[in-house]
């Protein structure tokens, strides 16, 4: 089984060349959110290869990070679509108090920034929490359930991971960029290394 240890910061030409091979091949693993926090497990590619991946603890994968083994194969990161809760308000000044409320609660969330015919709109999106959800709508924002894949704000104290923030990519699998803290939240997600397979990642 291949191993992938090492994150590639930028690709050559040439190896851009091999991975857009390699996605036209379904060779790549699109993973979710929860196994992207893992610096060590196990993996299937969208065509069916099981690999293992075991990095330094250097923060959460994104979707288009690229990992590189020994002998210098490329296997490419896709942020899996998975299910979400929405949060939308009628005004830029409740949508804030609902991120500071999430915020406060180390909550793991995503802004996304849009135009829909050149107005502004702005959203958060967390993963599926029936309390908080309910919290959101008694202050008096919008809830709806939705499936994108997830990448949460990094912390600001993090440099050196970041994508830009709050647009959609276009890739064969579309994906949003941003990113948060994942250290300490409540939800529990294990952040401790794992060995488990996952599974096929194009299933759902």
């Amino acid at each position: 089984m291949k191993i992938f240890n090492t994150r590639l910061s930028t690709p050559s030409d040439v190896q851009k060349a091999q991975l857009a091979e390699q996605h036209q091949a379904d060779d790549y693993l699109l993973l979710d959110f929860d196994t992207r926090q893992h610096s060590r497990f196990r993996a299937i590619t969208v065509s069916g290869e099981a690999v293992g991946v075991d990095l330094p603890r250097t923060g959460v994968l994104k979707g288009d990070d690229v990992l590189i083994n020994e002998s210098g194969e490329l296997m490419q990161v896709i942020a899996k679509p998975q299910a979400v809760t929405k949060v939308t308000a009628d005004n830029d000044f409740l949508l804030m108090k609902g991120a500071y409320h999430l915020g406060n609660r180390h909550v793991p969330l995503m802004f996304d920034h849009s135009f829909d015919q050149g107005n502004a709109s702005y959203a958060l999106y967390f993963e599926n929490d029936h309390v908080l959800a309910q919290m959101l709508e008694n202050l008096g924002l919008h809830i709806e359930s939705t499936s994108v894949p997830f990448e949460p704000e990094t912390g600001a104290y993090q440099t050196g991971q970041g994508h830009a923030h709050g647009h959609a990519h276009s890739h064969a699998h579309s994906h949003s960029d941003p990113h948060s803290h994942q250290e300490s939240h409540s939800h529990g997600h294990s952040h401790s290394h794992h060995d488990a397979l996952v599974g096929r990642s194009n299933d759902g």
